[in-house]
């Protein structure tokens, strides 16, 4: 049901290699411009010498005004990024069609709820993955690679520690547009919209373009004990565009995942509930078996609703 018509040469299946060779390098361009024009205005915006930025980067995070040019150059560099490397890719070097009409057409509020609620019930029961993920031991001729993914994953919690302790509202709701809605959009138009499409085409199945998208959006995050959460979210996303044939489903549904979760950890440093980021000793199966329910009866109710409208709207094209 994805939506990538392209009439360009380099994106066809015979020239994967060359395409996907594209894609990285344009990609990586993007964001390396973008986040070096967001660290350009940080003196500016943000009242920080050079010396300060060069603390943030090596992990020094004591600095004034730190936590909100952080958020600046993570929204700019790399959730608008992806949506930049998106558009540029789809436009201009793939001159690709993704017939935005018949997706808006696809959307309707009823649709939305039933991709929240499942969105809701994949997150408790992800709690499950993580606890798994987080516990999973390497053998021992394995113990120079555990050690150093270990000592990455300590470094990664540092920085979301320090982006997330939000100290007042403009903080939070910076959080939030930075966090939920840029990396909603950027990355879903990225991965959902160009990449999926592309693994369907290139290995002839809907499933493994959704699989091995979700494999790649996670690795991307580099955070080797968060990874089969990421990977679950990302397919997540993607059957919900498989199923709906529009793009606005998983970039709500992102945007919902990602804005809840900082509110929730907001609240938690307020002292108004009791949740731990850092924390992966427990897991309540009973919300994750819950979750997972509503996950499967969402997902069959979604499918079943979608497909008669969609074939009828697929005629029209």
């Amino acid at each position: 049901m994805e939506i990538y018509e392209t009439q360009s040469e380099i994106a066809k299946r015979k020239n994967w290699l060359l395409s996907l060779i594209v894609i990285v390098l344009v990609t990586i361009g993007t964001l390396i411009l973008l986040q070096g024009i967001a660290l350009a205005f940080m003196p500016t915006l943000f009242n920080i010498s050079l010396e300060e930025i060069m603390s943030l980067m090596a992990g020094t995070y004591d600095v004034p005004n730190g936590r909100m040019a952080m958020l600046f150059v993570q929204g700019i560099g790399s959730g608008i990024g992806f949506w930049v490397a998106a558009w540029i890719i789809t436009r201009y070097i793939e001159r690709a069609d993704l017939k935005w009409a018949v997706q808006r057409a696809r959307f309707n509020i009823k649709n939305l709820g039933i991709a929240l609620a499942i969105t809701l019930g994949a997150m408790f029961f992800n709690g499950l993955l993580v606890y798994w993920n987080a516990n999973l031991t390497l053998p021992d001729s394995m113990a120079g690679m555990e050690a150093w993914m270990m000592e990455m994953e300590s470094q990664l919690m540092e920085l979301t520690k320090f982006l997330t302790d939000f100290q007042n509202i403009p903080e939070l709701l910076t959080g939030i547009l930075v966090i939920g809605v840029f990396a909603g959009v950027g990355e879903e138009m990225f991965f959902r919209g160009l990449i999926q499409p592309k693994m369907k085409q290139y290995t002839n199945s809907a499933h493994w373009g959704i699989w091995l998208t979700a494999i790649i959006f996670s690795a991307i995050h580099v955070q080797f004990y968060g990874f089969l959460p990421r990977v679950f979210l990302g397919a997540l996303f993607g059957y919900l565009y498989l199923y709906s044939g529009s793009l606005l489903y998983p970039i709500l549904a992102h945007i919902f995942n990602n804005g809840l979760t900082v509110i929730v950890i907001y609240l938690s440093n307020q002292g108004i509930i009791d949740f731990d980021l850092e924390s992966t000793d427990t897991v309540s199966y009973p919300a994750a078996i819950l979750g997972l329910l509503v996950l499967i009866v969402g997902f069959f109710y979604f499918k079943k609703i979608n497909q008669p409208k969609d074939a009828q709207l697929d005629q029209g094209i």
